[in-house]
């Protein structure tokens, strides 16, 4: 089973339109018309193999669906894999237009990643997170598709499956690693609120009938007792036994994943050594602007001799002013429309105010990877739905000392810049243009680099514009929050490919990176649990750097940041080596 890019909330449904090409090109050759009719029937057939993925972009046909993951459907996802590699391999690449070769090759990538990860890296065998049957139900709960009693129906064919979902994927553990399982657990109790009193009250004031609504409640009842069975199956079997596997995927299996997650110029080696030359640069940057600053925040100190701690001074200066640690979410909420108005006032690009952005904390079943905000965004299938930013507030469980290092760690300089990567420029409006973009399937498939990339640009776009008064304060602290995704790609390889300790990557993060030691664990936490997507960030944000210097240097003085941004955004999600052939196509 392959883990998608984003968690994304599903959301309405015109069911039965064109799912590829939405407008017609008049010029389109016979080779481009098959392929486009191709296209439609492959999503098509899609969907029906990965209805919760089908769910996340919009396309809710088959929401009552279960996929039941057992060694049965494996095999059926082995056939569709095959049967749409072999029409694949039917069209003549070099005879479509280059959209659509681009296109050809996104399926393609698609195909046989799915294989890798079935027959490869068996990931379905050793990370018992990836079954939470909460997840996607609590998505279909909270959706706004279709009207209450519809979407309870579809939960409740969906969920009387739930005991054969889970005594599959019991059946599938073999050799897990402890931190995917310590992971599952927490998602999975998670998972089993969303079976509680939200989902109990809205039957109540549903229209169902009355015998609709009694066997609902035993399925809920049913689901809730499948659910608790995983979790003693977890904690009693599981947790307790010493059959556990490393989660280092190690240097070859790490490579091959890379390449077709990432689907980069670079290889894995060349981005980690891209990284380490970044961090020199920023080190240089970060030294040369504190000293400017040392004298404003530390007067009548000596300075110190140390770079690396005329830096940290200055900077434990300035990460004092954060938000107040129950207002960590309002704070977020409180400096959308400020970011909003400065793209305008700027001319960045041309935002579209008919999309919602809504601020919300993180629901309880997507917390615990390590990510601490994130974006839910609409698929292509339905425009006008909501986009979810999540973010999650402090854990109850945390210490004064522990929520004090986070809170600095997220100044009020740093969650500026986090807003600008998840919201406004970032991650909300890359994600709106992609579901406008003419292909469907650059949208459906879109490349995480790219998507995380596009984040990390327009933080540095936005500071180039002016964004924070072009303040040393700001830039200090955006490269010491660059450093992190430069960072985030060195952690990523060394920890899977190099056997780096928690000790080496603490060590190297609130040293170098300059992090508190709260994010610098998460981080551990999180590069424990995940493999290649640390990398993203840095890999697209440098691809697509490289590529705006080209385009600037092409055009000269013609030049326009807002041209490039809105060109760019108008491919989708599409990797940016081949957004860049097709900007720089005569």
């Amino acid at each position: 089973m392959k883990l998608r890019y984003l968690p994304l909330l599903a959301l309405a449904l015109p069911a039965c339109t064109s799912n590829t090409t939405k407008t017609a090109d008049p010029a389109a050759t016979v080779a481009d018309a098959r392929f486009d009719r191709y296209k439609d029937q492959f999503l098509l057939d899609f969907w029906r193999q990965n209805p919760d993925y089908a769910s996340s972009q919009g396309f809710h046909t088959y929401d009552s669906l279960l996929v039941i993951p057992d060694a049965a459907q494996r095999r059926r996802e082995a056939a569709f894999v095959a049967q749409h590699l072999g029409r694949l391999a039917g069209f003549n690449v070099d005879s479509l237009s280059p959209t659509n070769q681009i296109d050809w090759r996104l399926l393609a990538n698609e195909l046989r990643s799915q294989r890798w990860y079935a027959d490869t890296l068996r990931s379905w065998q050793w990370n018992p997170a990836s079954y939470n049957l909460g997840a996607s139900v609590g998505d279909l709960l909270n959706g706004r598709h279709y009207p209450l009693a519809r979407r309870l129906r579809n939960i409740s064919d969906k969920i009387a499956q739930a005991p054969a979902y889970y005594a599959a994927a019991k059946a599938n553990i073999t050799g897990p690693t402890r931190e995917h399982a310590e992971l599952a657990v927490q998602q999975n109790a998670g998972g089993l609120a969303v079976f509680g009193p939200a989902l109990a009250d809205s039957v109540r004031k549903s229209s169902l009938s009355a015998a609709e609504k009694q066997l609902l409640t035993q399925r809920i009842a049913g689901a809730q007792r499948a659910v608790q069975g995983y979790l003693d199956f977890l904690n009693k079997d599981v947790l307790t036994g010493k059959d556990f596997r490393s989660f280092r995927i190690g240097q070859a299996l790490f490579d091959r994943k890379f390449a077709l997650d990432i689907q980069s110029r670079y290889s894995a080696a060349e981005v980690l050594a891209l990284a380490q030359k970044r961090k020199a640069y920023l080190l240089h940057d970060m030294g040369r602007r504190a000293a400017r600053l040392f004298p404003r925040y530390c007067a009548g100190q000596p300075v110190p001799k140390d770079s690396l701690q005329l830096i940290r001074q200055v900077i434990d200066k300035l990460t004092q002013k954060h938000a107040p640690r129950e207002g960590f979410v309002a704070a977020v909420k409180s400096q959308i429309p400020t970011l909003t108005k400065f793209v305008n006032d700027h001319q960045l690009l041309t935002q579209d105010p008919s999309k919602p952005l809504v601020v919300r904390e993180t629901p309880l079943y997507m917390r615990g990877s390590g990510a601490g905000a994130s974006v839910s965004a609409p698929g292509p299938y339905d425009l006008k739905a909501n986009t979810y930013y999540n973010v999650e507030p402090l854990p109850a469980t945390w210490t004064p000392a522990q929520a004090e290092s986070y809170l600095r760690e997220y100044n009020d300089y740093i969650l500026q810049i986090l807003n600008i990567h998840e919201a406004i420029p970032g991650h909300y409006t890359q994600l709106v243009y992609a579901n406008r973009s003419p292909s469907r399937v650059k949208s459906i498939f879109g490349n995480g680099a790219m998507i995380e990339g596009w984040a990390v640009y327009a933080e540095q776009m936005m500071l180039e514009a002016g964004y924070g008064n072009n303040s040393d304060e700001m830039w200090l602290l955006w490269d010491k929050w660059n450093m992190r995704s430069t960072l985030n790609a060195v952690v990523d390889n060394l920890v899977q490919t190099q056997n780096a300790s928690e000790k080496d990557v603490v060590a190297l993060l609130t040293g170098a990176g300059f992090q508190e030691e709260a994010e610098a664990r998460n981080k551990w936490h999180r590069a424990t649990l995940s493999q290649v997507q640390l990398s993203s960030y840095f890999t697209g944000y440098t691809e697509i750097v490289a590529l705006r210097n080209e385009v600037r240097q092409q055009e000269g003085d013609k030049f326009s940041v807002k041209n490039f941004n809105e060109q760019f955004l108008s491919f989708g999600s599409a990797p940016v080596k081949y957004i860049r052939d097709l900007l720089r196509r005569p």
